[in-house]
Parts: structure tokens; C-alpha cells; sequence
């Protein structure tokens, strides 16, 4: 019995199907198929089942669930080694949603990589519910996103508050107010994006439209991307909401658009999550130590917010 066995195993186990575990591993599907044979031949134990899609057998559900643990724990025993060395080295495969990925990565990304060169970061534009499913597969060592999730399976490490904003065409009768209330905003007017996105969640829990369902009828278009939202404001008129790193890069007659909430604040938590029996934790910890240091000085200066459910 091998660790690379237990990885294989491990990998196939939450993909299902050989060549896809073949292909998360880096080997040929005959390879990993030959290794988890001897593994089976070893225990004198079926794992899994060669059905499409694969199938773990109850014996094997047991035996995976232990392969993960000696796999953390070998893990764990490289990240003492390494910090016994003082060296940070190693690999993390991060999932972080598109909402906030333009705006947030290039914070902090340049400034990790240049201070952390033995670290391998494998970074993924994904949805909220992709990187859950990725995290609790092991897909993904860690995800970027808004919180609170309230998954037992999960560990929210809180990162900070970015704070919803209004972007007001000139043609809506909010532009002419200072500061807003949710209540203000006139639905109908509204510029969504497409579902999928935790953001589309977040603004119609913040304008409470998950109450009335028809009112949703108006959208009759959901953009893919902030850019198109604040694009749309731009040439049709309507409002959208904005999370608050989205309006950094705006020119001057933009900002002039937008419209801040009344104390407290409505905003989105933005956490770093993984799993609670994730070993690698002095990469994790470097990772927020290098986010929260290069965030923007705007980012999180309100005390009083209200956080708005994902």
C-alpha cells in the first residue's frame, strides 16, 4: 500500500469515472487503473465498482474515508517538516467567484507569488455551488467567496466586508437622493445577473424580491458579468448594485453615478473557506495574511454593516 494508491483512490472515489481521475492525477487511465487493482488485490477488499459512473462499495466508502485521513496526516507531517526548514513551499488549488476574482486577484496575487516562489497556486473562476462541491470532493484545497455558507463540513476563515453600491442611471429618480435605502430602489428598474451567482442571491435578498416572485417577471435579461451590468446602466438607464471593488476603476463621470447606502451599510462577507480537515494550514494562513495586507485601504472601513444573506 502506497500513498500515491490512496491519492488515486481517493480522487476516483469523487469523480466517478476513471479517466477523469486519471486526468486529476496526471497519469495515464491504465496506470491508475493497474495501482488501484493492486490496492484491491492488497486488501482482498472491493472498492469499487467499474459501472458508469463508478461506484464505491460500501467497503470501499470506509476505506476511502481512512485513505483521507493518512493522507492529511502525511501532508501535515511535510508542512512541519517545511517549518522546521522555514520554507513555504507546496501547492493550492483555489476556487474564487467571479464577482469578486477581476477585482480582487490582482490586489494580491502578484505580491504573493513574488514573495512565495515555492508555492504552486492553481486558481478557478467558479460559482458558489461549484467550489462547495469542489472543496468537499477534493477538487479544491480552498475557496474565495461570500459567507456565511452554515456547511458543518466547512471552515469559514472571515477575510472582510465589501460593501454594496447603487449605480444609478441619471434617468432614475434616485440619482437625485445622496444616500438610499433598500426600499428606494424601484425593482422594476433593476439590472440582475444571471442565476448561479451568489451576487444575484444577495441583491434580491437585500431588496427582499424573493417575496413577491412576480415581480421577477420584469427582468427579462440577466447579464453574465458585472461589466455588463454597469454597461447596461451606462446606455439603458435602470440601477444595479455593485459590490464595492467593482466601482474602484470607474472614471469620474461613473462615480458620479453611484449611490451609497445609509448607515449601516449593506454588504457581502467575503471569507476564505475550506474544509475543517484541511492540513495545509501555514499555506492557508499565508494566503489571508497576503490578502487582507494588500486589500485596497476603502475596503471594510464602515463598523456598522448589515450583512446581507448569500
Amino acid at each position: 500500500m502506497t500513498l500515491v494508491q490512496l491519492e488515486y483512490i481517493v480522487a476516483l472515489d469523487a469523480v466517478k469515472h476513471f479517466a477523469k481521475a486519471a486526468g486529476q492525477c496526471h497519469i495515464s487511465q491504465p496506470s491508475l487503473s493497474m495501482q488501484v487493482q493492486k490496492l484491491e488485490e492488497e486488501l482482498a477488499t472491493q472498492i469499487f465498482i467499474r459501472t458508469n459512473p463508478v461506484t464505491t462499495t460500501e467497503a470501499g466508502k470506509v476505506i476511502v474515508e481512512q485513505a483521507k485521513k493518512i493522507l492529511a496526516e502525511a501532508a501535515l507531517m511535510q508542512q512541519l517538516i517545511q517549518q522546521q526548514k522555514n520554507i513555504v513551499g507546496g501547492s493550492l488549488r483555489i476556487g474564487i467567484i467571479p464577482t469578486l476574482a477581476p477585482y480582487m486577484l490582482p490586489q494580491f496575487l502578484q505580491n504573493f507569488i513574488t514573495k512565495y516562489p515555492q508555492v504552486r497556486l492553481s486558481i478557478h473562476e467558479l460559482t458558489t455551488e461549484q467550489i462547495i462541491l469542489q472543496l468537499k470532493n477534493g477538487s479544491l484545497d480552498a475557496g474565495i467567496l461570500a459567507t456565511p455558507l452554515n456547511i458543518v463540513e466547512l471552515k469559514e476563515d472571515f477575510l472582510f466586508n465589501e460593501e454594496f453600491v447603487a449605480y444609478v442611471s441619471k434617468k432614475e429618480k434616485l440619482f437625485n437622493k445622496k444616500y438610499i435605502l433598500a426600499d428606494d430602489i424601484d425593482v422594476r428598474s433593476m439590472w440582475l445577473l444571471e442565476e448561479g451567482h451568489c451576487l444575484r442571491n444577495q441583491v434580491m435578498n437585500l431588496c427582499a424580491l424573493q417575496k413577491d416572485a412576480s415581480i421577477e417577471k420584469h427582468f427579462d435579461y440577466a447579464a453574465g458579468s458585472i461589466e455588463t451590468l454597469k454597461r447596461f446602466v451606462d446606455k439603458n438607464g435602470g440601477i444595479t448594485l455593485l459590490p464595492e471593488m467593482a466601482t474602484f476603476d470607474m472614471t469620474t463621470a461613473q462615480k458620479n453615478m453611484l449611490r451609497y447606502f445609509k448607515t449601516p451599510a449593506p454588504v457581502r462577507e467575503i471569507s476564505l473557506v475550506t474544509l475543517k480537515t484541511f492540513s495545509k494550514t501555514m499555506l492557508i494562513s499565508i494566503l489571508k495574511q497576503c490578502i487582507i495586507s494588500n486589500l485596497p485601504n476603502e475596503i471594510g472601513k464602515k463598523k456598522k454593516v448589515e450583512v446581507v444573506p448569500v
